[in-house]
C-alpha cells in the first residue's frame, strides 16, 4: 500500500506539471499527427498492401512520437536539482519509477486514441470492427515501451546529448516488443483475429511482466548512476 501511494503522489504531481506546461503532449500530438501525413504522402499503397504494411506504419509512428515524450519523462526534475532532492526523500524508488511508467503510458495512450483512427481514415482501412483488439495489442506493446523506455531514460539522464543516446540504446532492445506487436497486428488485420500469432502475444506479454518487475527491483541502482 505505501508503494502504491507513494506512486499515486508522484504520479499526481506529474500529472499537474503536465496540464500547467502541456509542451510534451502537443509535441507528441504534432509530431505523430505530421508523421502520418507524410506515410500517406509517401506510400500509395492499395488496400490489399495497406493491410500488411498497417503494423510496421503504424508502430513507427508510435516508437518516434513516444521517444519524444520519453526524452522530457525527467525534465521536471532535472531543473534546479531537483531529482537530487527528490533521491534524498525517503520516497521509494520503485515508486518513482512506477509513476514515471505510468506517465509516459498516460501520454501515450492519449496519443493512441488521435493516431489509430486517423491512421484508418488517411489509409482508408475498412476493418473498423477490430479496433478494439488493435488497441489491445497496441496497449501491451505500449507497456514494454514505457517500461524499457523509463528504464533507458533514466540511465542516460546525466549523459551529454541524451536526446540522441536515448533512441541509440532504446530501439535495440525494443526489437522482441517491436516484433511480437507488429506480429500480433498483422494476424489480426490479416485474419481478423490473433490465430497463429499466439506464441508473439504471450512473448508480448512475458516482456511486460518480466521487465515491470526488473524495473521496480533494479530502478535504485539506475538512478543512482
Amino acid at each position: 500500500m505505501k508503494l502504491l501511494r507513494e506512486t499515486y503522489l508522484v504520479l499526481r504531481k506529474d500529472l499537474i506539471l503536465q496540464l500547467r506546461r502541456r509542451d510534451s503532449l502537443l509535441t507528441m500530438f504534432f509530431f505523430g499527427t505530421l508523421l502520418l501525413f507524410v506515410f500517406h504522402l509517401s506510400f500509395d499503397l492499395v488496400p490489399d498492401r495497406v493491410s500488411e504494411m498497417a503494423p510496421g506504419l503504424l508502430w513507427l509512428a508510435f516508437l518516434f512520437t513516444g521517444t519524444l515524450g520519453l526524452a522530457q519523462l525527467f525534465g521536471a526534475e532535472r531543473e534546479n536539482q531537483c531529482l537530487d532532492a527528490l533521491l534524498l526523500s525517503p520516497l521509494d524508488r520503485g515508486a518513482l519509477f512506477l509513476a514515471k511508467v505510468c506517465l509516459n503510458f498516460i501520454l501515450m495512450l492519449l496519443v493512441e486514441l488521435v493516431i489509430i483512427p486517423l491512421f484508418w481514415i488517411l489509409f482508408n482501412l475498412q476493418t473498423w470492427v477490430l479496433m478494439p483488439q488493435v488497441f489491445l495489442i497496441s496497449l501491451l506493446g505500449t507497456i514494454g515501451f514505457c517500461v524499457l523506455g523509463t528504464v533507458m531514460s533514466a540511465l542516460t539522464l546525466r549523459a551529454r546529448a541524451r536526446e540522441l543516446l536515448l533512441p541509440l540504446v532504446l530501439f535495440p532492445l525494443m526489437i522482441p516488443v517491436i516484433l511480437a506487436t507488429i506480429q500480433c497486428l498483422g494476424a489480426v488485420l490479416r485474419a481478423g483475429e490473433i490465430g497463429d500469432a499466439l506464441p508473439w502475444l504471450r512473448l508480448l506479454i512475458g516482456f511486460d511482466v518480466i521487465f515491470l518487475t526488473l524495473g521496480v527491483l533494479v530502478f535504485d541502482w539506475v538512478i543512482e548512476i
